[in-house]
């Protein structure tokens, strides 16, 4: 879509955009409601969206207390939150500070002016958006994550509808086949569940053994389940071709086209991680690894090569998307917020 149909249709320049409505934009945008600054969170997809597509009856590694923001306490009885007082939880968060949002708008270009500032162009990711349009902002933040782009694995078949890039709950899956790529946490789960639940679950995974990470109460639950049988575990293995009603896998490092071992599939689910999406940050002019995809960035501000332009959350780790968190991130907001006020002359 060309963005010369897009329209202006906000002629007050923003003091801050921020690109993502997860926990760490909304964490940035109530630091910016607070501090006085006109702010908008802007994100392709719903509010929270990376965690809507947790496993439905997901409990949080992390204590609540780990995963407050904007100086809201996290009150609930248990310990570890679920995902669904997750959801509630930054929801209120921005019911609180009266955060404007504007949901399911992709950013596609943003662009340094001539007299400062910034013009980012946003096109609907939804059809009830409506046109294009064209907003201007002081200052703008790449909070986006990486929970939207999937690890593929580039074989074929992999847009097979039985061929799913998120676990969300067993009860689809009582008495079917159940293949799972990966062998981290989000595959051990996967695996346990559907399990447990009355599905017949199969491991595939390039490693000799589960991820020496996964957590520590799942680690001997999945290699008992192994070991006893009742989950099969395809080590030191690939996936060559997805195909209706089976999965085709080999040894690593085996001919492509030797010998190849077919397991029965009604479901498969992919789970071997995430990349950041770097493009956008790339053609916005700010610096990118090739090998790490680590962007250039201060960490005590977040602000990147660009003036102007920060990078915030889990973006800054680049493919190490297992190095940050929503709780050692949560105070980019304050780095973000505090570099940008002397600025702004507040």
């Amino acid at each position: 879509m060309s963005t010369d149909a897009a329209v202006d249709v906000d002629q007050d320049v923003l003091d801050l955009l921020v690109i993502g409505a997860g926990p760490t934009g909304i964490s940035i945008g109530a630091e910016a409601r607070q501090a006085g600054l006109s702010v908008l969170l802007v994100d392709r997809g719903a509010l929270t969206a990376a965690i809507q597509g947790y496993p439905t009856f997901m409990e949080f590694f992390t204590t609540r207390d780990r995963l407050e923001i904007a100086d809201i306490p996290f009150s609930i009885p248990e310990d570890k939150p679920t995902r669904r007082q997750a959801l509630a939880y930054y929801r209120f968060v921005v019911e609180r500070y009266k955060i404007p949002y504007a949901l399911h708008e992709r950013v596609t270009e943003v662009t340094a002016e001539a007299e400062g500032g910034f013009r980012v162009v946003c096109e609907a990711a939804s059809p009830r958006v409506g046109e294009p349009r064209i907003r201007r902002a002081r200052a703008v933040v790449f909070a986006t994550g990486y929970f939207g782009n999937p690890v593929r694995l580039g074989v074929p078949g992999e847009d097979l509808p039985h061929v799913h890039n998120r676990y969300l709950e067993p009860y689809p899956h009582f008495g079917e086949q159940v293949v799972i790529v990966g062998g981290g946490n989000t595959a051990v789960e996967a695996a346990l569940d559907p399990w447990r639940n009355g599905a017949k679950v199969s491991i595939v995974h390039r490693r000799a053994a589960t991820k020496p990470g996964v957590k520590y109460w799942l680690k001997p639950d999945i290699e008992n389940r192994i070991d006893e049988g009742s989950i099969p575990a395809y080590f030191e293995s690939e996936v060559r071709a997805f195909r209706p009603g089976c999965v085709e896998i080999s040894k690593v490092g085996a001919e492509p086209d030797g010998p190849r071992e077919v397991l029965l599939a009604d479901a498969v689910y992919v789970l071997v991680g995430y990349r950041p999406e770097m493009d956008l940050l790339a053609r916005s002019g700010i610096a990118i690894e090739p090998e790490t995809l680590v962007p250039a960035f201060d960490p005590a501000t977040c602000e990147s090569n660009v003036p102007g332009l920060y990078v915030a959350g889990t973006l800054q780790a680049g493919r190490a998307t297992d190095r940050v968190f929503i709780e050692n991130s949560r105070d980019h907001g304050g780095r973000i917020v505090g570099h940008l006020l002397p600025r702004l002359g507040r």
